[in-house]
């Protein structure tokens, strides 16, 4: 056996398919990974593979991913099986990729190496100043619909020019064109790029700069792209670019996984895969490791629905499994009820709240769930909501940070100007903005020498306090004598901010517990990345943070998200409320053929995130925005085989016929008969001894009377104090 034989060997446990795709080194490769099939597997050990071949060094390959939390896992999974060197390979994500090469080479697009990075939030305040600037009325255009035409015309690599010769007979489009002209000039000036412009300006420094594509060209000897069928044009020409000279590109997608479209996602990509590299080769991984064989069946006759796709059938060694569970229930609150009561079973038989998760087409679903989880004293998360970065108190931190990394940033810098109160309002900064606008600069360029305008006369010597102090504390993180804490902590000091949050906010408290956990996040930032942990570093690092970056699989709670956050996830046991027309597919998809094969690929991902039972709910009527519908069973339910599944709830005396629907039954589905001796809600007083199925035993604290139920607070001798609704605790009463 030689030594490359010996090498093969070690990757001998994958199954043939993927060692195929391991071994397949040189030349286009499209990898159809299938959900569950081990993509992250397949990827790690071809770049081990390529190392310890003596294919290429670790630097010279290049690892491509959508969020931070699969980069992450991938450079740990490299490292662990990589041998020496493998924490050289290069695995970021698009955004990340493209900092890191316009950080050291963005000067020549004019901007520097601290260049900032805006976030939706930035883009939405700076597009509302341009539409004032311009005299445009938000009514007739509002800036959320600019800012989504300027990110789709990015992703086309179109210019504000090329809008505007569109434009000519088109008043509206004309005024886009305005905007986004203006909008470009004031991002250089502020020395700022958005999401969008960092792909962009990647491809443009790469097109104008020959020396610099050839660099790259050179370095990266084997291209990686994961999760493919989610990339657009402006990416597909970032990686076309790149892998031009070695044509050793291979991604890694499932098509029948594309849900992305709203973000500008092509599903093209992929389907064109083999047309636009030539002489590429399909693998494809069809043996699933994640899902019973009946939720796999399940999935594989939903999607063969759809007419866009390259075909292929998923399919397993794991057992048969469970029956799908198809729940109708009357309301949406009664269904809300059944997940609740079917979590606290399952939990009672020995599951993890970890183990369930709740997923849904839209936000609006998640509200009703959630209330009938904190009634029932089930620890839930909702991911996807209010980012710990996007609080108010921690924007402006973080602004203020921001501003001392770039002093240029007009918008940060407009945010932290008057927090904590400094009598600087807008109609001051308003005309430091117009001096600054009309000199081409910065508004702090002209803040440090407000005295030398005569329209900023009377607020001048507080606006120049205020920029010596940025002076002050941009020295300090220049000097190299503070760590990131002790900025931190300098910025605090200086700036009074928690005595302003104490005199100003209701929640204070909570506030500062917030000011504190971001001060806990700079040091761990520090600790993990030693030497080279910068506050420039750490500023890119939460700028490219997405919400799923946060999710912890340890924690012992419920998961609740949409169905587009959970792509890339598993769990145990899964719910998909909302299966009606209407609602999933949404009623925008359903008249559009190309949306509604997008809405069945999104059901395909919520029903192979379940590793062992799925519940598919659904109710009889629905209230939603304030008004109630009576809608069909979804069409993908339809779709699924009568023999996998199992009816319960309003439907379940006629489970021939899932797609009629049949009279309101007068019965309340959720109510069960309780022993003669257990106690109405109405009979827990404070000092009571209780036994809970999950919570175990435990004693009242507090009875708080809330309408027609009770709110019981109770120590547990094993989880401590909970909070519950009488109606909903399911106690006996021990004493």
């Amino acid at each position: 056996m030689n030594n490359l034989d010996e090498i093969k060997a070690r990757f001998s446990k994958m199954n043939d398919m993927q060692q195929k795709a391991v071994f397949h080194t040189e030349g286009p490769l499209l990898i159809l990974a299938g959900a569950g099939s081990g993509k992250t597997t397949v990827l790690v050990n071809r770049i081990a593979y390529i190392m310890q071949a003596g294919l290429a060094q670790p630097w010279q390959i290049l690892a491509i991913t959508f969020t931070n939390k699969a980069a992450g896992e991938l450079k740990d999974r490299i490292e662990a099986v990589g041998g020496d060197g493998a924490d050289e390979v290069w695995a970021a994500t698009f955004h990340s990729t493209c900092a890191r090469i316009l950080r050291r080479y963005g000067d020549r697009l004019g901007f520097s190496s601290h260049f900032t990075i805006y976030d939706t939030d930035d883009s939405r305040r700076l597009m509302k100043e341009i539409l004032k600037q311009l005299n445009i009325d938000e009514k007739f255009l509002p800036h959320k619909t600019v800012l989504n035409e300027i990110s789709r015309y990015k992703d086309k690599m179109k210019t504000p020019k090329d809008v505007r010769v569109k434009a000519e007979y088109d008043s509206r489009l004309k005024y886009i064109a305005d905007a986004y002209e203006l909008y470009q000039q004031r991002m250089l000036t502020s020395d700022a790029m958005d999401f969008d412009d960092l792909i962009c300006n990647t491809v443009k420094l790469f097109e104008q700069n020959a020396d610099v594509l050839e660099y790259y060209q050179n370095r990266f000897k084997y291209i990686m792209v994961d999760e493919y069928q989610d990339t657009n044009k402006s990416q597909y020409r970032l990686i076309s670019l790149l892998a031009a000279k070695r044509n050793n590109i291979c991604v890694v997608g499932d098509d029948d996984q594309s849900i992305y479209r709203f973000r500008g996602a092509t599903i093209e990509n992929i389907l064109s895969f083999e047309n636009e590299f030539k002489g590429a080769a399909v693998i494809r991984l069809e043996q699933n490791y994640r899902s019973t064989g009946t939720i796999l069946d399940a999935a594989n006759n939903v999607i063969k629905n759809n007419i866009e796709r390259k075909g292929k059938t998923l399919w397993t060694e794991n057992p048969v499994g469970e029956k799908i569970v198809l729940h109708t229930a009357s309301s949406e609150r009664e269904e809300a009820m059944y997940v609740a009561r079917t979590i606290l079973d399952g939990v009672a038989q020995g599951r993890s709240f970890s183990d369930y998760a709740v997923l849904y087409r839209m936000n609006a679903q998640s509200n009703a769930i959630e209330q009938a989880l904190s009634r029932s004293g089930i620890p839930h998360r909702v991911v996807g909501g209010h980012r710990f970065y996007d609080r108010e108190e921690i924007k402006d931190m973080t602004a203020y940070l921001q501003v001392i990394n770039n002093p240029h940033d007009d918008i940060r810098l407009r945010r932290i100007i008057n927090k904590p109160k400094r009598a600087i309002g807008d109609t001051t900064m308003n005309k430091a903005a117009d001096i600054a606008a009309g000199l081409g600069e910065s508004i702090y360029s002209v803040i440090k020498h407000a005295g030398d305008y005569p329209t900023l006369s009377r607020a001048a010597a507080k606006l120049e306090a205020f920029a010596l102090l940025l002076d002050g504390l941009v020295e300090a993180n220049e000097s190299g004598d503070y760590s990131l804490a002790e900025l931190y902590n300098l910025i605090l000091e200086h700036t009074d901010y928690k005595n302003y949050l104490i005199a100003e906010k209701d929640d204070y408290e909570q506030r500062i517990e917030n000011i504190d956990e971001l001060s806990s996040n700079i040091i761990k930032f520090e600790e993990d990345y030693g030497d080279e942990a910068n506050l420039g570093a750490f500023l890119e690092e939460i700028s490219l943070m997405t919400d799923i970056d946060n999710y912890d699989a340890e924690t012992d709670s419920v998961v609740m998200m949409t169905l587009h956050s959970a792509k890339g996830l598993e769990f145990p046991v899964v719910f998909i409320p909302g299966m009606e027309e209407g609602i999933f597919p949404s009623m925008q998809t359903i008249i559009e053929a190309s949306e509604l094969g997008e809405e069945r690929r999104l059901a395909y991902v919520g029903i192979t995130r379940a590793k062992e039972k799925l519940y598919l709910l659904k109710t009889r009527e629905r209230m939603l925005f304030g008004s109630t519908t009576h809608n069909r069973e979804s069409r993908f339910v339809t779709e699924i085989p009568s023999k996998l599944v199992e009816i319960t709830g309003n439907e379940n005396t006629f489970a021939a016929h899932r797609f009629e629907y049949q009279p309101q039954q007068k019965f309340d589905p959720f109510a069960k008969k309780a022993p003669a001796s257990k106690p109405s809600s109405n009979q827990y007083e404070v000092g009571n001894t209780v036994f809970h199925k999950v919570f175990g035993k435990g004693m009242i604290l507090s009875v708080t009377p809330m309408g027609n139920d009770k709110m019981l607070e109770i120590a547990f001798d094993k989880v401590g104090t909970k909070t519950l609704m009488a109606n909903f605790s399911k106690m006996e009463k021990l004493s």
